[in-house]
């Protein structure tokens, strides 16, 4: 059978934050220790397509386990309008793969002139983003072929569960982390749950998850858009109840985003509201519920990236090559 390039890398990330989280493990230790110091009132997030969708996991993250109010900044304010900011007291995550994008630059070089404490998430160790910034937290995802990106966009995730694990103290996070490569390993060894069977001929759909759910869903939103060809759209359960609801009726294929944390009850309580009313359901979930409310968001993200490779091959399309998308983007 026809193993992408997307496919091997996806499989590549269980080793990878494995290897990552031993080895960023004193850094980790060290910068949620400055990160008490500093006490930060706010964090910004700073990131663009997979990257602001990481940011978006951050975002729950942060706000649940530091209480820190977090948000996502726009980019173009710093490259596009020359403003400047006031951050002073304020923590700022700025996430790339590549660390060179022109409006991440300039939004990292804004940020350390308003006064933030800086911090990158980045791929590419020698980029010019780890000359701006305070501190790097590199990823160490390795060398990524596939346009699409898999284990670095994991990887991200393993990394702000490091930092904000090290960051509050909470050692039950901290001793879960270690079980994180084997719970992604075990999803990877179970059967596909998204198929090109249950997908056949939808070409429009809306992913729904609650809560730390809802960042990946935006992530795969975004991916069964790149390389599948199918128009799809994440919402948060609760949000979709006001006004989108009514799409269900006109025959919608909805992706349920199963997570089980604390959203769960709720979120499924909206997804059995869009049951009743006639939604075409296919449900991707964690195999294992014992599994820390945490980390569940990468082990379904784990099963899902190998599912829709499968589902582009079957509709003609080459996962690893999406058609007018590189792996760099430079924007302004």
């Amino acid at each position: 059978m026809t193993q992408t390039m997307m496919e091997k890398e996806a499989k590549q990330a269980p080793s990878i934050i494995e290897q990552q989280l031993k080895t960023n493990q004193a850094l980790a230790a060290q910068l949620g220790k400055t990160l008490r110091e500093i006490a930060p009132k706010m964090v910004m997030i700073i990131g663009r397509g997979s990257s602001d969708h990481a940011g978006v996991f951050g975002k729950y993250l942060i706000e649940i386990e530091a209480g820190i109010p977090t948000c996502s900044a726009a980019p173009s304010v710093a490259s596009v309008y020359g403003k400047q900011l006031k951050l002073t007291q304020a923590l700022v995550i700025v996430i790339s793969q590549s660390g060179r994008s022109p409006d991440i630059l300039a939004q990292a070089k804004m940020a350390k002139a308003g006064g933030a404490y800086c911090v990158a998430l980045v791929n590419d160790e020698s980029s010019p983003l780890g000359e701006i910034v305070d501190q790097v937290l590199p990823l160490k995802a390795g060398a990524e072929l596939s346009v699409a990106a898999t284990k670095s966009y994991l990887a991200t995730l393993s990394a702000l569960l490091q930092m904000v694990a090290y960051w509050t103290e909470n050692s039950e996070l901290i001793a879960a982390l270690n079980t994180l490569p084997s719970a992604m390993q075990a999803m990877i060894n179970s059967p596909a749950q998204l198929t090109p069977d249950t997908i056949k001929g939808i070409n429009n759909m809306v992913v729904l998850a609650r809560g730390l759910g809802f960042a990946i869903s935006k992530e795969m939103a975004l991916k069964l858009k790149e390389v599948s060809s199918i128009h799809a759209e994440a919402f948060s359960s609760a949000e979709f109840l006001h006004g989108p609801i009514t799409l269900v009726e006109q025959g919608l294929a909805i992706l349920n985003c199963a997570i089980n944390d604390e959203s769960a009850q709720s979120h499924q309580q909206q997804i059995d509201e869009v049951a009743q009313r006639g939604a075409d359901l296919i449900t991707i979930r964690q195999i294992n519920n014992a599994v820390h409310p945490r980390l569940a968001p990468l082990v379904v993200l784990q099963r899902f990236y190998l599912d829709v490779a499968k589902v582009a091959l079957s509709r003609g399309f080459n996962p690893d090559e999406p058609k007018g998308l590189k792996k760099v983007t430079r924007t302004l």
